[in-house]
């Protein structure tokens, strides 16, 4: 019960102030969404890998990457299809009505989209709210 405060408490203390929405994506400080993991991969390959910047794009004001051209060509021709849910936030905060950024190690597809959590103990507490 503890562990459960004290993750609810770090996600209310990484909540942004109510005067400024959160961005689309969730980005690290360099911009770059899902940690550079490549979110095409999730789903061609079953598990994370990691993207490159030279195969970099910029969609909803966060840089994404990919392992290979051809991945960055798949995520351009069709974005929702690839890119995590709530923007990358964690699905587990967000059913919380918190906002936290997502881990791309912290990762389960369902009915075809991608959910990310911040950690492996969000992940817990959302996959038992399924």
């Amino acid at each position: 019960m503890r562990s459960i405060a004290l993750l609810a408490a770090a996600f209310v203390a990484s909540a942004p102030a109510a005067a400024k929405p959160a961005p689309p994506v969730s980005a690290n400080a360099a911009g770059v969404a899902i940690g550079g993991y490549d979110a095409t991969a999730y789903f061609i390959q079953g598990r994370p890998v990691k993207g490159s910047a030279a195969h970099q794009l910029k969609w909803k004001g966060a840089s994404w990457r990919f392992a290979t051209a051809k991945a960055r060509a798949m995520f351009a021709a069709a974005p929702e299809r690839y890119a995590p849910q709530f923007g990358g936030y964690c699905a587990w905060a967000i059913s919380q009505n918190y906002i936290a950024p997502g881990d791309g190690t912290q990762w389960k597809i369902v009915d075809g989209k991608l959910y990310l959590n911040f950690n492996a103990r969000a992940k817990q507490l959302w996959e038992a709210d399924q």
